[in-house]
């Protein structure tokens, strides 16, 4: 039995931690290099990777577009997480270094807004869509959408990072974070078991931001443990996944800013680049 850590007094970075992501991980903030964004033809910028944080946002402006909203165009940048957020330009964009990041260049000053959240309801006011305009049902919506920004963390780098990513397994680590995940998948299946969707009647922002972490989650797609958590047991939880799914603009939504798959899509800046062939990767 390995001997029990004692942390120092004060902790210093010394060497990498371990897993998947350690040799870009850093105690420190601000840019590594200098590096400018693209900037391209429409009103909305956005610097990204289709992880679940970056299909929120792709989700809602293809949403937009689809209810008529022309006004909502983007260009979507490709931000890989292997170095390139610290680039100097991402940074001033989002000096959290995090995806997805926005830059609103619709009105005469360009200006950011970053953290998923906060893209989320800017675009949400800005037209008026996919956010009830009374009062009860905003904060309803709100409530859901600030429900998520506060369990995912637990998901992906707590559970998420001790049963797939970390350099050894830890029972403790895993159980912990495993009871939590389990915890909040059924809050949503008691609450889906209520109404069609998290506000209530009306498809939402809050489903946007939802879906692409627990609904992956329902679909055994997040670190290859659906078997593990038993998610076919959360049945609301299932129709709800099935339903949001399906739509066509979720469905464009989560192609956009990704790299990989069958269908990759790195950069999306009008609505033609959804017609390109899909790559036979039996052909390469």
């Amino acid at each position: 039995m390995s001997e029990e850590y004692v942390p120092p007094k004060v902790w210093t970075w010394n060497h990498e931690s371990g897993g998947r992501f350690a040799a870009i991980n850093r105690p420190v903030a601000g840019p590594t290099h200098e590096k400018e964004l693209p900037v391209g033809q429409h009103p909305f910028q956005l610097y990204s990777l289709g992880t679940p944080n970056g299909q929120k946002v792709t989700i809602m402006f293809e949403e937009l577009l689809a209810a008529g909203h022309e006004g909502a165009e983007y260009d979507a940048w490709l931000i890989p997480i292997n170095g390139e957020q610290f680039g100097s330009g991402f940074v001033a964009a989002n000096p959290n270094s995090k995806i997805p990041a926005l830059v609103d260049r619709s009105g005469p000053k360009p200006f950011r807004v970053f953290e998923s959240g906060a893209i989320l309801m800017h675009l949400a006011d800005r037209f008026g869509a996919f956010i009830p305009s009374d009062e009860p049902g905003r904060a309803e919506t709100l409530s859901w959408l600030f429900w998520q920004m506060g369990s995912a963390p637990y998901l992906g780098g707590g559970f998420g990072h001790f049963y797939a990513y970390a350099p050894t397994k830890n029972e403790y680590a895993i159980d912990r974070y495993a009871m939590e995940v389990k915890r909040q998948l059924d809050v949503l299946d008691r609450r889906l078991a209520e109404a069609p969707y998290l506000a209530g009647d009306a498809y939402t922002i809050a489903d946007m931001a939802v879906w692409p972490w627990y609904g992956g989650v329902a679909r055994g797609l997040m670190y290859g443990s659906g078997e593990f958590l038993d998610v076919q047991s959360y049945k609301h939880l299932q129709r709800w996944t099935a339903e949001i799914g399906a739509r066509p603009a979720v469905k464009r939504g989560a192609r956009v800013n990704r790299p990989w798959g069958d269908h990759p899509m790195p950069e999306r800046h009008a609505a033609s680049d959804f017609d390109r062939p899909p790559i036979d990767k039996a052909a390469e």
